[in-house]
């Protein structure tokens, strides 16, 4: 069983900048795709951005070319940096391990973040 614990999250005003963290409780982290996705009140859960193994990364049309992903494989963590916030990026964010090696799946227990002036 693989802990995901993010952070990061909170209050930040609209054109602002957050970077949320994800510690992942494995040593075995570099066989993990990480990913980070979103649940804004009301609606359904969506992918943000994921990272493989080898650091490829996939990044969702509507956040890309502010939010940028990237994994640390020594502190067996994932980041999710987030420029240029807007209301619409309200949402409780979470992190998400995919072993490659047998398809288990992990989700963190989510951190809100809340853009608002």
């Amino acid at each position: 069983q693989v802990q995901l614990v993010e952070s990061g999250g909170g209050l930040v005003q609209p054109g602002g900048s957050l970077r949320l963290s994800c510690a992942a409780s494995t040593s075995t982290f570099a066989f993990y795709v990480m990913g980070w996705y979103r649940q804004a009140p009301g609606k359904l859960r969506e992918v943000v951005a994921s990272v493989n193994p080898g650091s490829g990364v996939n990044v969702a049309d509507h956040v890309k070319g502010r939010f940028t992903i990237s994994r640390d494989n020594s502190k067996s963590t994932v980041y999710l940096q987030m420029n240029n916030l807007g209301p619409d990026d309200t949402a409780v964010y979470y992190c998400n391990a995919l072993d490659i090696r047998d398809r288990s799946n992990y989700w963190g227990q989510g951190t809100q973040v809340t853009v608002s002036s």
